[in-house]
């Protein structure tokens, strides 16, 4: 095929590119391509969509005892098995729907970690109820500003703070929410700047 110089330049241009973003320091755990463009365009991004958050709690939940690539490659999955994770809608799963889901070999099959999404989700809008939002709820927990880990400083399993989420969420009703998921969570919706401090993104998310 015969491309025009300015086709060829543009060509160049995007391989470039696409070989200096290849090339950009992240954090170690971002490796593949799917953990990558996870890694580059929602890890630690300050989250305030009660959708978004449910999404994320439910999936962190998921992800017990599992790496978080298997449930990246499910996310799709899970989103179309979970009504895009309209928090109302899994509310109402009775044990037809249940069923359903344990019989879908596109997430995971485990029967606590279903049966949680769904107690999850009448908690979730308890919540909605008595705050106006899941969001007013959650970032209450970092006083409404996103913690950065300052340099040096280790990536700890769980905090002081992620403690104390976990204690409240336990109270009222939420399953699979353990101080480490609960910091697990904190990281993906930005509630905490776990990036690497070299990673790019470490300046980026909070800008």
């Amino acid at each position: 095929m015969h491309l025009s110089r300015q086709s060829l330049t543009w060509y160049m241009a995007v391989e470039t590119s696409v070989s200096r973003m290849k090339k950009q320091h992240r954090c170690h755990w971002a490796k593949t391509d799917l953990s990558i463009a996870y890694h580059d365009s929602e890890w630690g991004v300050p989250l305030h969509d009660d959708r978004g958050l449910f999404e994320f709690l439910i999936l962190e939940g998921a992800h017990a005892g599992l790496s978080w690539e298997t449930i990246l490659r499910k996310r799709g999955n899970y989103r179309h098995a979970f009504d895009n994770f309209d928090p109302k809608k899994v509310a109402r799963y009775g044990e037809e729907r249940i069923a359903k889901l344990l019989s879908n070999a596109g997430i995971i099959r485990n029967r606590l970690k279903i049966n949680s999404a769904v107690q999850n989700a009448r908690a979730f809008v308890a919540i909605q109820k008595e705050f106006g939002s899941f969001d007013k709820y959650i970032w209450q927990f970092v006083s409404g500003k996103p913690l950065k880990r300052k340099r040096a400083a280790p990536v700890l399993p769980h905090t002081a703070d992620s403690d104390a989420l976990s204690r409240d969420l336990l109270k009222r009703g939420f399953k699979f929410v353990g101080s480490t998921i609960c910091y697990s969570f904190m990281q993906a919706v930005g509630m905490v700047n776990d990036h690497d401090p070299e990673c790019f993104r470490y300046f980026e998310v909070n800008e």
